[in-house]
C-alpha cells in the first residue's frame, strides 16, 4: 500500500454540501482532494489549498484515479435536485449509481480507512408520508421497501451496497439520511433549488420588485423538516468516525408547513405577500419529518441549529444574490 496522498476525497466537492464541508476539513489542517462533475466555474464553492480535480466519477477510471491514495472518502456525488428536478429526472437520478458503484469499488481497490455515503430520507416507504401531521420516520421505516420513485431507489440501492461491501470485503463503510439541507452557497434558482432557498428567492424578490405576489407549488400545508448545512457538516464527520454502520438520519426534527416557511420568510423581510397555490406543481410527499432517536442513542447527537436561525442566514444571502443578478 502506497503512503495517502491526502486526507479526505470529497466527491461532489463542488456541490453545495460538498463545498461547505470542504471548508470544515480545510479548517482542521487536513489535505483534501475536491472532485466534481461539473466545470470549476460552476462549482459552488472552489477553495484554495486544496486539489480541485473536474472529473466524471461515474466513469470507473475516473473514480480509480481520483481515489488512489485517499484515506477516507466522502460520496456526496450525485445527480440530484429539489422535487420539480427529481419528479421530472427519473432517469438522471437512477443513473447516479454508476458513481456510486465505482466509487464503491475505488474504494475498496484504494483501501480507504472509511467511506462516508450520503443517503436520503426520499429512501422512506412513501406510504408513511402521506399525512402533513405526520409521525416522524425512524431508520426502520425504508423497508418494505416503497421509495421515492428514481432518486429514492438509486440511494436504497447503494446503501444496500454500501453495507455488502462492508460484509463481503470489510470497506468501513457509513451511511447517513439526510434531510433536506438548506444554507448559504446552495442552489437559488433554475430548477434545481429547494423549498428553503426557493422560499426566500420568492421572497426577496417581491421585496426588490415591490410585487408582493407570489406562487406556492402545492396547498402550502405539505410538512417537512429542513437542516442547515452547519449540522449536516457536523453529523456528517461524525457518523463516519463513529463505530455503527448502521444507517441513521441527519437531519432536523422541527417540523414546519411550506405555508409556515413562507410566513417566516416574510416576517425577515418585513412584507406581506398575496399567494397563488399551484395544485398541479411537483410536491414531492405529503409530510416528512425525522425521528432522532437512533442517532441521539448511537451519538448523543442531534441537529442544534433552529430553522428560524438557519433560514434567517440563508434569506440575507439569497437576498444579496437576487440583488447581484438585478
Amino acid at each position: 500500500m502506497s503512503s495517502r496522498d491526502v486526507d479526505v476525497l470529497v466527491a461532489g466537492g463542488g456541490g453545495f454540501i460538498g463545498g461547505h464541508l470542504v471548508a470544515d476539513l480545510l479548517k482542521q489542517g487536513l489535505t483534501v482532494r475536491s472532485v466534481d462533475v461539473k466545470p470549476l466555474d460552476q462549482w459552488y464553492q472552489v477553495h484554495e489549498g486544496v486539489q480541485n480535480v473536474q472529473a466524471d466519477l461515474s466513469l470507473r477510471s475516473d473514480a480509480f484515479e481520483q481515489t488512489a491514495g485517499a484515506r477516507e472518502v466522502y460520496m456526496l456525488a450525485a445527480d440530484m435536485g429539489g422535487m420539480g428536478f427529481i419528479e421530472n429526472n427519473k432517469a438522471a437520478c437512477m443513473l447516479t449509481v454508476l458513481t456510486s458503484t465505482h466509487m464503491l469499488e475505488a474504494a475498496k481497490a484504494a483501501e480507504v480507512e472509511g467511506y462516508f455515503y450520503s443517503s436520503s430520507a426520499c429512501v422512506y416507504a412513501a406510504d408513511k408520508q402521506t399525512d402533513a401531521h405526520v409521525t416522524a420516520l425512524k431508520e426502520s421505516d425504508a423497508y418494505p421497501a416503497l421509495p421515492e420513485d428514481g432518486y429514492g431507489w438509486e440511494k436504497l440501492f447503494s446503501e444496500r451496497m454500501a453495507r455488502h461491501f462492508l460484509e463481503d470485503f470489510g470497506l468501513q463503510t457509513r451511511v447517513a439520511r439526510y434531510h433536506n439541507v438548506y444554507g448559504p452557497e446552495g442552489t437559488w434558482t433554475g430548477g434545481r433549488e429547494k423549498a428553503p432557498a426557493a422560499t426566500c428567492r420568492k421572497i426577496a424578490e417581491a421585496v426588490i420588485s415591490g410585487n408582493h405576489e407570489i406562487s406556492i407549488w402545492g396547498d402550502g400545508e405539505q410538512t417537512r423538516s429542513f437542516m442547515y448545512v452547519d449540522d449536516c457538516v457536523k453529523g456528517s464527520q461524525m457518523v463516519l468516525h463513529g463505530d455503527s454502520a448502521v444507517p441513521v438520519n441527519v437531519g432536523s426534527s422541527e417540523l414546519i408547513s411550506i405555508n409556515d416557511l413562507y410566513t417566516m420568510v416574510e416576517e425577515f423581510a418585513g412584507i406581506k405577500c398575496k399567494r397563488n397555490y399551484q395544485l398541479d406543481a411537483p410536491q414531492g410527499v405529503r409530510g416528512r419529518n425525522s425521528d432522532n432517536t437512533l442517532v441521539q442513542e448511537i451519538y448523543g447527537w442531534e441537529p442544534s441549529i433552529t430553522l428560524k436561525e438557519g433560514m434567517e442566514k440563508t434569506y440575507r444571502w439569497v437576498y444579496d444574490q437576487v440583488k447581484a443578478q438585478g
